[in-house]
């Protein structure tokens, strides 16, 4: 069977079939009620996987296309972090080579440093000297991502940029969100395959299997109180 072409839309009634995308009432860290909530931890099935992995490739194949200093494909190295991000990452290196034709190397890291054998905390791709894209479900306060790349730093890589599954596109404790945060300190992009903005799109699409006026109001007003 061929994986069908990543669209926002397929993605979001997808995720809702599975349970990955919620709509009601959330109460995040920061004390904010949402009215919706995505738990990329339930990306538990094959189809899901593998929708997934196709839209990060897809969006790492037109990075690569777009960045004239990348004529090698060999040198697109992928990294997940630990514990979620390693299917993910090892998912789209699959469907880079099969719908790509990118070969890329992927790892990822342990969260306990290995002290026998190879050692350290990394494991796949030798990331030293590479400019490395990183593979994320969500980034809400940003802190998790500081870590990932701390860890690619302190290995001797930088990062390349990074692509995560959804953008919330809402405020963190200053008015910038965390992914526009990250842009202005790393200087290197952040891309989203999904963002609120779609999921407000999917509710009020008439085609939607979901399409819900009541939800669509509590995400419109949500957007016009934290969005960015």
């Amino acid at each position: 069977m061929n994986t069908p072409s990543f669209t926002p839309h397929d993605f979001i009634q997808l995720a809702l079939d599975n349970k990955v995308l919620k709509f009601g009432e959330f109460v995040l860290k920061s004390g904010r009620i949402s009215p919706y909530f995505f738990n990329a931890g339930l990306l538990a099935t094959g189809e899901m996987l593998s929708l997934l992995a196709h839209g990060y490739a897809d969006a790492l194949a037109e990075q690569m296309q777009n960045d004239a200093n990348s004529d090698n494909n060999k040198e697109l190295v992928i990294f997940g972090a630990a514990y979620k991000g390693i299917p993910f990452v090892a998912a789209t290196a699959q469907a880079l080579w099969l719908h790509h034709g990118i070969n890329a190397e992927w790892g990822y890291n342990r969260k306990e440093v290995k002290t026998h054998g190879e050692g350290g905390n990394l494991v796949g791709a030798d990331v030293s000297g590479k400019a490395v894209w990183i593979l994320d479900d969500v980034i809400t306060a940003g802190t998790a991502m500081r870590e990932v790349i701390e860890i690619l730093e302190a290995a001797g890589a930088s990062v390349a940029g990074i692509i995560v599954a959804l953008d919330r596109k809402e405020k963190g404790q200053a008015e910038q969100s965390a992914i526009q945060e990250l842009v202005a300190n790393l200087q290197v992009p952040v891309h989203a395959l999904v963002n609120m903005d779609d999921l407000i799109v999917y509710l009020a699409d008439d085609h939607s299997e979901h399409k819900d006026a009541t939800q669509l109001a509590k995400m419109q007003h949500y957007r016009t109180q934290y969005g960015v």
